[in-house]
């Protein structure tokens, strides 16, 4: 079968171009998400290239400069996941944690086959911190990355999906990938494939692959959850990044709609109320005891059933919702030393910024953020609006004590960082 391919002719044309369009699909957001986003997989050959983003060399520097602890890495091979023990110990003197990555027995380990995953990369190395939050700004979703390091003719991972969407790219060597459609569209994420193990390993054996190809340097490949996939490193180390886009879904929405119901049915006296005790054998079914009286079983059902659907009809999830997606990422980073500097030295002509990727929301009087949230008196309520677009202000402009007040909250910043 077919599928949606895209091939990048001229990159200098797409500049100013978002995340998706600059260098991962060629498509424009409004594009991809009408053709692409959730609905099928889409090959996109020479996306960019991805050498200001993860190298060779960063591998070696994470794996064996930087103090890695885990679960920064797993270990796999043949399907298998390796137990930590195997590739940690501790680092010597001033350094005895015991979960730190030994760069020998990953060698060992990497000679003999195995492929490691860096996770969370996003925590780890700038260049792919920064290109995940610029995804995440534009796409609306969490989004977070691994990166796979698979030596020759290996490996890492039996068939499987999953419960998350990604943009696989391409950053060294060369690797196959067979993509079979999904048995479990869409999965959510407590369903994983191992929950359906059997028909994961039948589509895989006997299906028809859905598409059946080699990705090398520059190439980007998506998936939508669920879509099953498989790879293995051809003739020379393989290195690829997967962006994990943790899609909010309708059932996400549901959720917080339901706690707001169940938090409003919390101040209902008549929910507060305790249920009858047991019914007596002597009651009629009818009778004020009996199970279809107003106090039996169904008539208690149904008014719990009708004050629910009140509480959900009259319920906003927006507030549970926003604070939700505040604690799926991180903001900006923050150095404390550079921070303090900021402080010490703030004058009215002392240039400021709002922190980015705090997804800042100012409701009344207050202001929350991924930081926590401030409280302000209506004087501060302007010029706090005014920070919410973005721009970089002048701490005169906003005033000194509210300025110097935001510095130490950890929302704004100087805005030559």
């Amino acid at each position: 079968m077919s599928l949606p391919s895209t091939e990048v002719q001229d990159s200098g044309a797409r500049e100013g171009a978002g995340i998706l369009e600059s260098r991962l699909t060629g498509l424009g957001r409004e594009e991809f998400a009408r053709d692409v986003w959730g609905r099928t997989a889409s090959l996109t050959r020479g996306a960019s290239g991805f050498a200001d983003v993860f190298s060779p060399s960063a591998v070696d520097e994470l794996v064996s400069r930087r103090g890695l602890r885990t679960p920064f890495l797993r270990v796999a091979k043949d399907g298998a996941t390796l137990p930590s023990s195997s590739f940690t110990a501790p680092a010597g003197v001033g350094a005895t944690v015991a979960d730190q990555l030994d760069d020998t027995a990953l060698w060992r380990a990497f000679a003999d086959g195995a492929t490691l995953v860096l996770q969370a990369l996003h925590r780890t190395w700038e260049p792919v911190a920064d290109l995940v939050s610029g995804l995440s700004a534009e796409l609306g979703h969490p989004v977070q990355a691994n990166a796979y390091v698979t030596p020759p003719q290996n490996r890492g991972f039996d068939a499987h999906y999953d419960v998350h969407d990604v943009f696989v790219l391409q950053i060294e060597g060369a690797k196959r990938w067979v993509i079979h459609e999904p048995v479990l569209p869409d999965p959510l994420r407590d369903r994983p494939w191992t929950d359906h193990r059997a028909a994961v390993a039948d589509r895989a054996a006997h299906g028809t692959p859905h598409l059946d190809t080699t990705l090398r340097p520059g190439d980007v490949l998506y998936l939508p959850r669920g879509w099953l996939h498989s790879a293995q490193a051809q003739g020379q180390v393989s290195i690829h990044l997967t962006l994990g886009v943790h899609a909010w879904t309708r059932y996400t929405l549901a959720e917080q709609l339901t706690r707001a119901a169940l938090a409003a049915l919390g101040d209902d006296p008549a929910m507060r109320r305790p249920l009858p005790l047991a019914e007596r054998a002597t009651n009629g079914p009818n009778e004020p005891g009996g199970s279809n009286g107003p106090d039996g079983a169904d008539g208690i059902l149904d008014l719990v059933r009708e004050h629910l659907l009140a509480a959900v009809a009259e319920a906003d999830p927006a507030p549970l919702f926003h604070r939700a997606r505040r604690s799926q990422a991180r903001p900006a980073p923050l150095g404390p030393v550079a921070q303090l500097a900021a402080l010490s030295g703030l004058t009215t002509t002392s240039l400021v910024r709002l922190r980015e990727a705090l997804e800042p929301r100012l409701e009344g009087t207050r202001l929350h953020t991924r930081v926590g949230y401030l409280d302000f008196p209506a004087s501060d309520l302007v010029p706090v609006a005014r920070l919410l677009d973005g721009r970089v202000r002048t701490a005169g402009d906003l005033g000194l004590a509210l300025a110097g007040r935001l510095l130490r909250a950890g929302v704004l910043v100087p805005a030559d960082r």
